[in-house]
């Protein structure tokens, strides 16, 4: 099953998240326009400041140093297609990060994010995953592509620790269509 309810450990490294594979989605696709996210409050309390980031030439997702913060990329708020990605940190340097929430996570729970001026959208968690990490590449088109409905996509590390370059071994990607 794709549904897994392990909990994440606290080790003071951090990992990265999850590689959307640009060979599976032509690279001349634009993301679709909409409204530019700025914060993201999680169904537990959790919030992270939003920051933009295009994918690097190794196709992984940055992710912000700051624990604060989790990396936007893709399509914009209320665009009418494409997915809105949020990745951030499961923990940093010892500390519980805000995207840690996503391994409680149930299906059903809200996710609210807001933009620059502060108009809020709303979604609601509609599929929970946990993939290891070497699948993701595979799922790049179906989990962050910018084609389909809009949805937001929430992605952090977690499972079992593996160290090195690795981090862990999973990631927890939540999927929340707007409401």
């Amino acid at each position: 099953s794709d549904e897994q309810d392990n909990q994440a450990t606290s080790p003071d490294e951090p990992a990265p998240t999850a590689r959307p594979d640009r060979s599976t989605e032509p690279e001349v696709t634009p993301a679709p326009s909409g409204q530019r996210p700025g914060t993201i409050r999680l169904p537990d309390g959790g919030s992270a400041t939003l920051v933009r980031h295009d994918l690097g030439p190794d196709a992984v997702l940055p992710v912000p140093e700051d624990l604060g913060e989790a990396t936007w990329w893709g399509a914009g708020l209320g665009a009418p297609s494409g997915a809105s990605v949020f990745a951030g940190h499961v923990n940093w340097q010892g500390r519980e990060g805000p995207f840690s929430e996503l391994w409680q996570v149930r299906v059903g729970d809200r996710v609210v994010v807001a933009d620059n001026g502060g108009k809020k959208f709303r979604y609601e968690v509609s599929r929970i995953l946990t993939l290891h990490k070497d699948d993701v590449p595979e799922r790049a088109r179906e989990l962050f592509g910018q084609s389909g409905r809009h949805r937001a996509v929430l992605v952090t590390c977690g499972g079992r620790w593996q160290g090195g370059t690795n981090g862990y071994a999973e990631n927890r990607v939540v999927i929340a269509e707007p409401v």
